[in-house]
């Protein structure tokens, strides 16, 4: 029997690039159950597709421990509020997109009270903290994996497991979009163009904005002809961002801040310095020389450090297997040091022509119409809910 379209289905996604796949799985199952409801957690994206965000998905784009401490009595009680209402409402199915720290202890409870629970994107246990894979079978009927290296550690741990690629693979066209995006963005062909990309969470900018500042004017004093690109996610992320241009004395320094156009601008750039997460892949996927860079507060860090099991954080190089674009994280993460391999990537001819070639094999293996096959995944829960 075909699954009631009108159901309830659950939905909680805690930053950015989770409403993008939220949004995209939720296209996906309305044109199977067009009288699909959606409800939750979730961003622009989403709710521009129907979805009602019960609350605010900024309150839950905090990464870090030392960050999360501080918010953690608003999180709880976020989570303990949505729980409540999605046992009196009973949601066909739930779906956590991504942040797993918040949606697996959420999933728990729902799957315990008889409510089919997915989780859309594996926690990165292969990276760190690798006994979460004990919560996840405790929390999920069934992960939907973005990685194809994922999938046999699902396996070998009974869990079930889907393997639908990355949507961002299938949003990204595969042929070279430079000169496409520099007309969009009305810029100069000739130019050498930098995009910076700090971080799409305030958290994540009180750390980086500064250094991400002082390491273009050092590039700028070497390549005078340089020209920044910064796309922001939000109007505070922007506000800092300014702040810190004035704070760094970087007022003519040539940049350009977008509001969004994230993916244009890293399309447009002959090279991107990025905060490691979610952009590195946009970046890999438009087959950018990038070099990954993070910075968080000390306590988080050590923390994080003990317990990662790769030498890499970036997801250009943990796909891969090995370091094929530059990481330079925490301490390392001067502007001088930024800078240097910036200017190094952009004057080596091998590196700008190897590094493609190698981002455009992990393009065409994630590219597995992702939303397509996510939506596959889960039409069976709901005709047996």
């Amino acid at each position: 029997m075909p699954p009631d379209g009108s159901k309830l289905i659950g939905m909680v996604a805690g930053e950015p690039s989770g409403d993008f796949l939220g949004a995209h799985l939720i296209a996906a199952l309305r044109e199977r159950l067009p009288e699909a409801r959606f409800a939750g957690i979730g961003g622009a994206k989403m709710e521009a597709l129907g979805f009602d965000s019960w609350f605010p998905i900024d309150k839950l784009a905090v990464r870090g421990y030392a960050e999360v401490l501080r918010h953690y009595l608003e999180i709880v009680a976020i989570r303990r509020r949505l729980r409540r209402r999605l046992l009196r409402e009973r949601p066909a199915l739930f779906i956590g997109v991504d942040a797993p720290d918040f949606n697996l202890a959420l999933e728990r409870r729902l799957k315990r009270a008889g409510i089919a629970t997915l989780h859309y994107v594996s926690p990165s246990i292969w990276a760190w903290r690798g006994k979460r894979i004990g919560t996840v079978r405790r929390a999920a009927d069934q992960v939907l994996a973005l990685f194809p290296f994922e999938v046999p550690i699902y396996r070998n741990a009974g869990i079930p497991v889907t393997y639908v690629g990355h949507p961002l693979a299938d949003a990204i066209p595969l042929e070279d979009a430079t000169l496409q995006a520099r007309e969009r963005l009305h810029l100069p062909a000739e130019r050498k163009i930098l995009g910076l990309l700090p971080g799409s969470r305030q958290s994540e900018l009180e750390y980086m904005a500064a250094t991400f500042v002082r390491a273009a004017k050092l590039v700028a004093e070497r390549l005078p002809q340089a020209l920044f690109l910064v796309p922001l996610a939000s109007r505070g992320t922007r506000a800092q961002f300014e702040d810190a241009v004035y704070a760094e004395g970087a007022q003519e320094l040539p940049i350009k801040i977008l509001f969004g156009h994230a993916r244009d601008a890293i399309a447009a750039s002959d090279v991107v310095l990025v905060a490691s997460g979610t952009a590195t892949l946009e970046a890999a996927l438009y087959r950018k020389p990038m070099v990954i860079t993070y910075r968080m507060a000390e306590a988080s860090w050590k923390l994080m450090s003990r317990m990662r099991y790769q030498p890499y954080v970036g997801l250009p190089n943990i796909i891969a297997g090995e370091f094929i674009v530059p990481e330079l994280l925490q301490d390392d993460a001067t502007p001088e040091n930024l800078a240097q391999v910036l200017l190094n990537v952009l004057a080596d001819p091998v590196i700008r022509r190897r590094i493609p070639e190698r981002l455009a094999e992990i393009h065409r293996a994630l590219r597995q119409n992702t939303a397509a096959r996510a939506a596959e995944a889960v039409l069976p829960w709901l005709a047996h809910a």
